[in-house]
């Protein structure tokens, strides 16, 4: 692994993590703040690891560049945010 991918592994990660986070303060689907901040941190790793695994054509390569780190952050706090909102789904169904 080069440094430019786990600068972005990192990246996000924490992003994953902030992002779980902040979408389970403003919705409903919340797990507590230790569980969302896992569960949005492994949900970055995941997304970020899908992301870079589309091609190098949209993670290129060794960048580094401000919107490089951006493009990794966001797509780390919306995968982090969606697994989530799963994992809250699945521990606490909603009863209609």
């Amino acid at each position: 692994m080069s440094a430019a991918m786990i600068i972005s592994l990192i990246i996000q990660i924490v992003s994953g993590a902030i992002g779980g986070n902040i979408f389970a303060k403003v919705t409903q689907f919340t797990l507590g703040p230790i569980y969302n901040s896992i569960m949005g941190a492994v949900g970055g790793a995941i997304g970020g690891l899908i992301f870079q695994g589309l091609g190098p054509g949209l993670t290129s390569g060794d960048s580094l560049g401000i919107g490089f780190l951006l493009l990794q952050a966001a797509v780390g706090a919306v995968s982090g945010a969606i697994l989530t909102v799963f994992a809250s789904l699945f521990w606490n169904p909603i009863d209609y």
